[in-house]
């Protein structure tokens, strides 16, 4: 193997992707962000060399696992990688060529731009603020990202006036709450992306459905202390879909296995006890909304669970490696349901101190909530810091970040 710096470099990465959301709440892409997991305040997307390429290309692959081939992937392109022609290694029935705000119109750019288009690629303008200057990219562009944080509506609908001589879709980024994304739907807005659909939109008077609650009572039950294994595997018997599940799960290529196991008690016994609780909370969390935010919710959820187990098998946590892995997962679970946390965890068995890390915001055990929170958000440099504050090192969170996703697309049977 070559000792070259670009090898070293470029060995571990993390790859981010934030939600864009419909009007009524449709996934309909994801923007794709890449980070070297060493230094995760410095984009690798820099230069426009081969590494860099080749960080986009794995990048991809990886976040594309568990995403229907319908929804679209936004990438960051500079200057240097559309002039190089890089946006050509991906698809462009999936790709969209997101041009960064620091990418001019010369000519040459131009040029590059016309000839992704004719190849059939959608482009998006990042980050667009009204300056002018750039008239020749917003008649291009397919798409028009406008940042609208810390901005008043006054100033978002000036953008958004000063952009209607244009056949550009807008999508409003950074919309931090429910009142942003209500306010820029009025505007006109098409597409949304930002932290609002990870919070709770409760409406007073709602309950939960009759499949939400007997779901959670799933949940209650795994949770209890006297749930043995031959209790899991009626709850899984009892249920069409959770048997196919599974046999489709132990049957999958992630267990290697010689023969086909067609047995729900052989494959719970495989499995093990604490694997089969831990997949079938998976399992039915993801059954309890099937809407497309729900479901975006869950996958993070899942995500954000093994990488806390994994933290805690190598590091000190506040909890064991389960209860850490109970953390992170159930850490949404009141966007998902669209109820106030300490209502949802008053039907599931926790351990008093991880309920208080779930749903008190001033217990101490919340800044690892915090760190996820900062990695969905893609803020790499507060990840980072909460990383250090916590003794977690860089490379331990990009190495864990990276085998949380394969793991959550295994485990939702999403592995390509």
């Amino acid at each position: 193997m070559s000792d070259s710096p670009t090898e070293n470099v470029y060995e571990n990465i993390f790859v981010a992707r934030q939600p864009i959301f419909t009007r009524d709440m449709q996934l309909w892409g994801h923007e794709l962000l890449f980070r070297h997991g060493e230094n995760v305040q410095v984009a690798v997307i820099t230069d426009g060399d081969m590494a860099t390429t080749q960080v986009i290309a794995d990048g991809y692959a990886l976040a594309s696992q568990g995403v229907r081939p319908t929804t679209k992937a936004l990438i960051n392109f500079p200057r240097n990688m559309i002039l190089s022609g890089a946006p050509f290694i991906l698809p462009p029935q999936r790709c969209v060529v997101e041009i960064l705000e620091t990418v001019e119109p010369e000519p040459e750019v131009l040029k590059a731009c016309h000839k992704l288009k004719a190849g059939g690629y959608m482009l998006a303008l990042d980050d667009f603020v009204g300056q002018t200057g750039y008239e020749p990219l917003c008649e291009l562009a397919d798409l028009i990202k406008v940042d609208i944080l810390h901005k008043t509506p006054a100033d978002v609908l000036s953008i958004v006036e000063g952009l209607r001589p244009y056949n550009a879709i807008l999508l409003a980024e950074k919309v931090e709450n429910l009142e942003m994304f209500m306010a820029c739907k009025k505007m006109g807005f098409t597409y949304f992306q930002g932290y609002f659909f990870s919070k709770p939109e409760v409406i007073p008077g709602r309950k939960l459905s009759a499949n939400q609650t007997t779901k959670i009572k799933i949940l209650k039950e795994l949770n209890g202390s006297d749930t043995d294994m031959q209790r899991l595997v009626e709850i899984i018997q009892a249920d069409l879909s959770l048997s196919y599940r599974l046999l489709r799960y132990i049957n999958s290529a992630r267990f290697g296995l010689q023969g086909k196991i067609e047995s729900i008690s052989r494959a719970a016994t495989m499995l093990g006890y604490q694997n089969l609780k831990q997949w079938l909370r998976i399992i039915v969390l993801s059954d309890i909304n099937t809407t497309d935010k729900a479901q975006e919710l869950v996958r993070i959820s899942i995500q954000r669970g093994r990488l806390l187990q994994l933290l805690a098998q190598q590091h000190d946590t506040p909890f064991d490696p389960d209860s850490m892995f109970l953390l992170g997962l159930f850490s949404m679970l009141d966007a998902i349901l669209d109820q106030f946390m300490e209502h949802v965890l008053e039907d599931i068995p926790l351990q008093d101190a991880l309920k208080d890390a779930l749903a008190n915001a001033r217990n101490p055990n919340t800044d690892w909530i915090a760190l996820l929170d900062e990695m969905d958000r893609c803020n790499w440099e507060r990840s980072a810091q909460r990383a250090s504050r916590l003794g977690i090192p860089m490379h331990s969170l990009s190495t864990a970040s990276i085998q949380a996703q394969h793991w959550t697309a295994e485990v939702l049977g999403h592995a390509e």
